[in-house]
């Protein structure tokens, strides 16, 4: 079953895509870390089906690398691979900091103060830290400012970087929390550079060094848990 035909409103899907779509969420959201075992019986039980569905909701998330079988153990969550995870995030470093740097004569005092009220919502959420609602919030703030780039080639690209990311992890602060803060204060001075009509060469080099910084931080969590491992 292709994955396109597992996305669709929810009272249409099948018991085996609602099941697909439960587990990839909870494995691209950081609720199933790394190595996290799949049982099939609880799984199933959790979720009211029997364990046909969860089997087949289980092989095409195998089919798509987040799923391995380990022998004498069953399925469980695969490790990032770091190389991939670099590479996705080097280009969309690239491509999302030039579109936001080509935005930056564009945007509006409107997208401003939108893009503001909601690095204020993410900074309220860091008292009762929620990575899901944290990384939802941030894909919308910087939706906001690269959207008015006026190079739609551009846009495509950033788009196909932010899906490409999300089949690897959604959310990067759920595996390291304390990035949230230092990425909020980023925003902070994305946003001064842009309120004070800073040459697009300075924003697009702010929002890339932004998305590098990300990058570093998880590598250097992955690096130091293998070194401890």
């Amino acid at each position: 079953m292709a994955e396109e035909e597992m996305v669709g409103r929810p009272e249409r899907l099948s018991k085996s895509q609602r099941a697909y779509q439960t587990i990839k969420s909870r494995i691209t959201e950081g609720d199933y870390g790394p190595g996290h075992r799949l049982v099939l019986g609880r799984l199933a039980r959790e979720l009211e089906v029997s364990p046909v569905p969860i089997r087949e909701a289980i092989r095409l998330l195998e089919a798509e690398g987040f799923v391995e079988f380990e022998r004498n153990v069953g399925a469980q969550v695969s490790a990032i691979n770091p190389v991939e995870y670099a590479h996705t995030m080097e280009m969309l470093a690239i491509v999302e900091g030039a579109a936001t740097g080509l935005a930056a004569p564009h945007i509006t005092a409107e997208v401003l103060a939108t893009a503001t009220e909601i690095n204020d919502r993410m900074r309220t959420t860091l008292r009762d830290f929620d990575p899901r609602g944290f990384t939802h919030l941030n894909h919308e703030f910087h939706e906001a400012l690269f959207t008015p780039c006026p190079n739609p080639y551009l846009l495509d690209m950033v788009r196909r970087g932010w899906t490409r990311l999300a089949s690897i992890r959604e959310s990067s602060f759920s595996f390291v929390p304390g990035r949230a803060e230092e990425s909020v204060a980023e925003h902070d001075r994305l946003l001064e550079l842009l309120r004070g009509g800073a040459d697009p060469a300075e924003v697009e080099q702010a929002a890339r060094a932004h998305r590098t910084a990300t990058m570093t931080a998880f590598l250097s969590r992955e690096h130091h848990e293998a070194k401890e491992g």
